[in-house]
Order: C-alpha cells, then structure tokens, then sequence
C-alpha cells in the first residue's frame, strides 16, 4: 500500500449515502472510547456507538456529524461508516439542537412504519386463520 495524504471517507445510511468526500484526519468513537484516524492507518473495523464523529479536509475545514450506532470500515485509503442514523452539523453548538431534531423525527417515523407492520401482520395471521377454518 502506498502512502497518501488524504482518504476516501462515506458516510451511509440505510436508505442513502449522507457523506463522500476525501479527508484527512477522521475522529470518532467505538465502543472502547475515541480513536482517530490518519490516511495512512492500518485497516480495522469497529462498531461505532451514539457519538460525534468529525473530518478534518484538506482545505483545513471541518464536517461533523451526530451518528448513532453503527460500523466503521476502514481499508486501504477508504473509510465507510455504516450508521442506523446520523445528521450532518454545522458546527458543535447546533449539532445538539439538530440530532435531537432529526432522531425524534426519525423515531415518529419508525413508530409509524412499526405500527403500520404489526398490523399488517395481524390482517395476514387473521386471514390464515380464516383459512384454515373449515367450511360447510
């Protein structure tokens, strides 16, 4: 593996990529505590827990984000974070105010989608039910 100065950096979410880009320096925090990330780190995977995770680019400009639980992926000059939610930020102070935002609209969401599931799997037990009822 060569060395470089910069690393492929994703950020994905179930249903779509929040972040691509290319970074140098990648903060974030696991199970066991923070870790930090250079272009050059040797490959690992980690499980990331509710956290911040920021990028430091190469023009000296920083993107954070406010992630939940998760896997992080890191191989060769590419790192892929895997999120169940995550809110891009722009900056620490408001990051709280929108993760709060964003992860009560997104549970409202998932309650509904829950909601709307446990009843379709009623209807489909009722009506296997209703089958194997014998008729006259």
């Amino acid at each position: 593996m060569s060395l470089t100065e910069d690393m492929s950096v994703s950020v994905r979410l179930p249903t779509n990529t929040l972040f691509e880009g290319r970074a140098i320096r990648m903060t974030a925090v696991a199970q066991d505590g923070a870790f930090g990330i250079l272009p050059n780190h040797v490959d690992f995977v980690t499980a990331l827990v509710p956290s911040v995770m920021t990028l430091r680019m190469a023009d000296g400009s920083e993107e954070i984000f406010g992630v939940d639980e998760g896997l992080l992926v890191k191989k060769g000059h590419r790192v892929v974070a895997a999120v169940l939610r995550a809110v891009h930020g722009d900056d620490l102070g408001t990051l709280n105010d929108t993760v709060k935002a964003k992860f009560i609209e997104m549970d409202d969401e998932e309650r509904q989608a829950r909601s709307a599931f446990s009843r379709l799997e009623a209807d489909v037990v009722r009506r296997f039910a209703e089958l194997r009822k014998p008729h006259p």
